[in-house]
């Protein structure tokens, strides 16, 4: 059974393309990644709202897009592109899921796999960042 670890995206990025793993910029973000790089999945993936599950190496340019305000067809449409892309590194049936997303992200995914986590479901923005500089450290 693989280990993946699945980040959403968020409202703070860089102001010009780079690859998915620096263009997020918020501290929220990068201790999420540090979190999930210290858990040793074999996969990590970001759930962009516009470009759909990104490798933390996929080149992107900013954007501004959130699945909060996305009519409930397109946020469908949106997991089922994450869903076939994600079926091509992983088993949803077998493979262990850990989310560090919010519900929006996750309404439409987490039907569609077997083992999944949320181990900050819940849990304000800022109480995850407290609890994820607790599991951490210093960036």
């Amino acid at each position: 059974m693989n280990r993946i670890v699945l980040i959403s995206c968020v409202k703070s990025k860089l102001d010009h393309p780079a690859r998915a793993e620096h263009l997020y910029i918020s501290p929220l973000f990068k201790y999420n990644l540090a979190y999930a790089r210290k858990l040793k999945p074999n996969h990590i993936f970001i759930l962009s709202a516009k470009y759909g599950l990104l490798r933390l190496t996929d080149k992107i340019a900013p954007y501004e897009k959130t699945l909060k305000t996305m009519p409930v067809a397109e946020r469908r449409a949106w997991a089922k592109s994450v869903l076939v892309k994600l079926s091509k590194y992983a088993s949803l049936s077998n493979d262990d899921f850990i989310f560090l997303a919010g519900d929006s992200y996750l309404e439409y995914l987490i039907p569609q796999i077997q083992h999944y986590q949320i181990p900050f479901e819940g849990v304000s923005f800022g109480n995850q960042l407290k609890a994820l500089k607790k599991l951490v450290g210093s960036l």
